[in-house]
């Protein structure tokens, strides 16, 4: 199915950072946050503040990308992530809030996917783990990844926010925070969500008819995931996801065993062209995948939920699309 949406609101292009600018220097020993515990973050509390946040502990300074050298801006109100348009501050005070509210009520919402051996062994798998958002017990599950051009993560508006509606919607979510690289963060997706299989009673989610969500770079992992499955990336053997929403990236590559595929893309994206992804999806129905695909007139890279644009409510059908393939 392929639909075309024209578009009249106006584009706000972020300006692009220095990508080159090293990692972030915050020292968390020597850091506290000055947000009183009893006061809800704000447009102008300092991302800094966010990081430190005293019950946020270590995986704090995993909120934003490790790399601070991909996002500007001082506080929520004003971050800019490299490549990303329709940055919505109001949804990023939201998140931040929704991981403040359970982390004072000392519920676990991060959960690390590699073992402190593990991480010794390879430290860039320090800056790895899994957000959650929760939905109703024993829900399904979704696996949300964001984009950054295998640089970098931009969770902040390409997971979290489509994490934390689909938790609205009694969906258990998980958003995660990979290794930069197109293999090892194929590996990463590999073992989330392997450990989310293992650790599903404790979890208390559904394996059963689990999707994939990516935007850009994210969109190829769900893609690669899908197509290869997760053993083929290091991961246990488990079963392929029963639906992958894949959001404005020129992936092309499919089989005739891919998952139900539901994409959305700008005609005005410069980095994944609408063509491509329209391509590709043509294919996958010619073998008979079920797909879906929107083509939004106007809209750049990296609208995420698309909140006040002709984009806006995406996520709504992305979820309908993932429900026709229950059993």
């Amino acid at each position: 199915m392929f639909f075309f949406t024209s578009c009249s609101a106006r584009n706000n292009e972020e300006s692009v950072v220095n990508s080159s600018t090293s990692t972030s220097t915050i020292d968390e020993s020597n850091s506290t946050s000055n947000v009183a515990e009893s006061q809800p973050f704000t447009v102008n509390t300092a991302i800094s503040d966010v990081i430190n946040y005293p019950a946020f502990g270590s995986w704090g300074r995993l909120i934003f990308p490790v790399n601070s050298g991909y996002y500007s801006g001082d506080t929520l109100g004003n971050l800019r992530l490299t490549w990303y348009n329709n940055i919505d501050p109001q949804k990023t005070v939201e998140i931040a809030n929704y991981m403040k509210e359970r982390a004072d009520n000392g519920e676990v919402i991060f959960y690390d996917i590699y073992t402190d051996e593990e991480k010794a062994a390879d430290p860039a798998k320090a800056d790895t783990g899994l957000f959650f958002f929760k939905g109703s017990p024993n829900a399904k599950f979704a696996v949300c990844n964001a984009g950054g051009g295998f640089a970098y993560v931009g969770a902040m508006h390409d997971s979290f926010p489509h994490a934390l509606e689909l938790s609205k919607m009694g969906y258990n979510a998980f958003a995660l925070i990979y290794r930069p690289g197109w293999d090892t963060a194929c590996e990463d997706l590999a073992r989330a969500i392997s450990f989310i299989f293992a650790n599903a009673e404790e979890l208390q989610v559904d394996t059963n008819d689990y999707s994939l969500w990516g935007g850009s770079a994210g969109g190829r992992m769900a893609a690669y995931l899908g197509t290869y499955g997760t053993a083929y990336f290091g991961g246990d053997n488990l079963p392929k996801p029963s639906a992958c929403i894949i959001q404005y990236t020129g992936h092309s590559e499919y089989n005739a065993d891919d998952p139900p595929t539901y994409s959305c893309v700008g005609t005005s994206d410069g980095i994944a062209n609408w063509r491509t992804m329209e391509a590709r999806l043509d294919a996958m129905s010619a073998l008979g995948i079920p797909t879906e695909f929107h083509a939004y007139e106007g809209l750049s890279h990296g609208f995420g939920l698309g909140t006040g644009t002709v984009a806006e409510g995406w996520i709504n059908d992305a979820v309908s699309f993932w429900e026709k393939q229950m059993n």
